[in-house]
């Protein structure tokens, strides 16, 4: 046996270690939100304490903003800053991550966070733009004009934040809105993403002539599924190059953040629907977080369905990555002339595990708290969670933010190719989404499902 087959094999061993469930970050995502969902049910359901976290008053038009600083308020901001920093800080300690850099650095991006929210409370700010606005906003300033000090490095954890919050958000998905939404959400995320992927797999390779095949099926998976997560799966699958998935992810960061402020703007202006709208972004928007986000401008249904959407199109991730890692094997061969090893393992590999503690969160709360507690009380414990969620998804996107430099993707922008490919590609994206949601959703040619 060569020396080859026995390194991928011990790749695939790698893939099923117990230990994975304390060391990669999908599943202490899920540990973490977990907790968070637990001690906020019971704190809930036996009213013994308060786990309720800071969540700032809209300020301005007439109120102080000095009326914020009450006691009360002091003590939600440190709960607030304890809870997540002793969670995130195991979570990375348990990473193999240094917690004396890791602390110091999640100080300071906490404290770039409740800046954030108390700057987008204020009452005309926070009437036409949501908080993820202004976090992206300040992280971007940071990263582009004076830098990010190598201190702050170790906390800018993007994808972590918006898997622990996506994770928590869970337990407000009743399983009956699953099950209520579930055939149009496959019939909008399976029909269209595939013939998406194909599209722009032609378009690159046979109309703008690209030969970095590789950076194609990455940059077509980004578009289509959601962003980084695609980028990184699918790059991997294809054997990508570091700098094609910098670039890739660039782009998708880029059009994410115009698509997440405009999209829901121009959904509005169109008189669409939460519904229809919801599903529109769920299928659209790159970054899973963004899509919650961009969901809640809308409203609560636009949101619910957003999030559904873009959670059954998720799981299309492992799957994708595994049929280009068969294409790729079986057609094109690695810039280094070799071919590589698939097996079924990779499914499983591929696949992004937090989504598992999304929909474990919607079960634990359809079927165990519900029967036992009633809507009531679920209602109670998500109005606690719901800002826990928050916290995470402005960590997230700050982290963006300042993970963002605008020098850095002009130099690899060159020729413009791989803009033209996602824009032609996002494009066709959003019209047939459209058409798809209209045909599902528009209610003329299918009853409407009713998302509690």
């Amino acid at each position: 046996m060569s020396k080859e087959v026995k390194k991928e094999e011990a790749i695939a061993e790698g893939h099923f270690r117990i230990s994975n469930l304390w060391k990669e970050e999908d599943w202490l995502a899920i540990w973490i939100g977990f907790i968070v969902i637990a001690i906020g049910s019971i704190s809930v359901l036996t009213g013994a304490f308060d786990f309720s976290a800071l969540k700032f008053s809209t300020w301005g038009n007439g109120k102080s903003l000095l009326e914020q600083f009450t006691p009360s308020f002091g003590a939600k901001l440190l709960l607030t800053a304890f809870v997540l920093g002793t969670l995130f800080t195991i979570g990375n300690a348990l990473r193999g991550k240094k917690v004396k850099e890791y602390l110091p650095a999640f100080a300071g991006i906490f404290a770039l966070a409740v800046l954030v929210r108390l700057i987008s409370a204020e009452y005309t700010l926070n009437r036409y733009l949501e908080w993820a606005f202004f976090a992206l906003a300040i992280g971007l300033l940071i990263a582009n004009i004076v830098g990010v000090p190598n201190w702050l490095k170790p906390a800018v954890q993007t994808e972590f934040y918006i898997k622990a919050g996506l994770v928590i958000m869970g337990f407000s998905v009743l399983f009956s809105n699953i099950v209520n939404f579930g055939l149009y959400g496959l019939g909008i995320a399976w029909l269209v993403t595939p013939i998406v992927i194909i599209f722009m797999w032609f378009l690159g390779t046979r109309v703008f002539k690209i030969d970095n095949k590789p950076f194609v099926i990455t940059l077509a998976a980004a578009t289509s599924v959601c962003g980084t997560s695609a980028a990184i799966a699918t790059g991997a699958a294809s054997r990508a190059k570091k700098s094609d998935l910098s670039v890739t992810v660039s782009i998708s960061i880029i059009f994410t953040v115009l698509m997440m402020v405009f999209e829901p703007v121009l959904i509005r202006v169109s008189g669409i629907g939460e519904l229809m709208g919801g599903a529109l972004i769920g299928g659209t928007v790159d970054s899973t977080g963004a899509v919650a986000v961009a969901g809640t401008a809308l409203g609560e249904t636009a949101q619910t369905a957003a999030v559904l959407v873009k959670s059954i199109q998720n799981i299309l991730i492992g799957f994708i990555a595994f049929a280009v890692a068969v294409f790729f094997t079986t057609h094109e061969k690695n810039t280094d002339g070799t071919k590589q090893k698939v097996t079924i393992a990779e499914v499983w590999y591929r696949l992004p595990k937090f989504i598992l503690g999304f929909f474990a969160a919607s079960l634990i709360a359809s079927f165990v708290v519900v029967p036992l507690a009633g809507k009531d009380a679920v209602s109670g414990i998500n109005t606690v969670l719901d800002q826990y969620k928050n916290w995470a998804f402005v960590l997230a996107f700050t982290s963006i933010g300042l993970d963002t430099n605008f020098r850095e993707i002009k130099e690899q922008m060159v020729g413009g190719k791989a803009m033209a490919l996602y824009i032609i590609g996002q494009t066709f994206n959003i019209v047939l989404t459209f058409a798809v949601v209209y045909l599902l959703l528009s209610g003329k040619f299918f009853p409407l499902p009713t998302l509690n």
